[in-house]
């Protein structure tokens, strides 16, 4: 299934950002390159059966197998061993990113209450970090079957290393940034 907003992407934002930002071949206007989803899950300590739950969530969300994520070192406080499954993430490229991004930015987040807009503050590197308190606002998830509310970080990677292309390539598509 063709992605509307590649299209979009392919036919007009693309020439648009070369003249905005005065590149001269098309090959240097900034893309997305992938847009990866991460949710670290502090019971998965206690109990490894929530960690299977939340990725089958996960995979309903986003449409696409995820990845269960170790942890890197031990922490004794936290009751954290090295090499235990903790989190939980899936990388998207081509065009189930772009569904998804076209999801995030039309539906799910303009569905949150008291919705302002996202920061507007890029990394340094060209990416962009968005944290979702609650993941009930994807439409796609049936409320019956979520134990608990939860939170993930979405990011976004982009082509460029210069935060104002960035930042213009995400503003072209339509992300709902703060009014300044």
């Amino acid at each position: 299934m063709k992605s509307r907003l590649k299209d979009i992407y392919q036919n007009e934002l693309k020439k648009k950002l070369q003249e905005t930002l005065k590149l001269e071949n098309i090959m240097q206007v900034p893309r997305i390159e992938k847009i990866v989803l991460n949710i670290g899950v502090k019971d998965a300590v206690n109990d490894s059966k929530v960690l299977q739950g939340i990725k089958e969530t996960l995979e309903t969300i986003v449409g696409q197998i995820a990845v269960k994520t170790r942890a890197r070192k031990s922490i004794a406080s936290f009751k954290l061993r090295e090499g235990m499954f903790i989190g939980v993430r899936v990388t998207l490229r081509g065009e189930k990113m772009y569904n998804f991004f076209d999801r995030l930015i039309h539906l799910a987040l303009p569905s949150v209450r008291d919705f302002n807009g996202v920061s507007v503050r890029l990394d340094g590197t060209g990416n962009y970090n968005v944290g979702i308190k609650d993941w009930m606002i994807f439409p796609e998830l049936d409320y019956d079957k979520i134990d608990k509310a939860r939170g993930f970080n979405i990011t976004i990677h982009t082509s460029t290393s210069k935060d104002t292309e960035a930042f213009a390539l995400l503003k072209a598509f339509g992300m709902p940034f703060r009014a300044q």
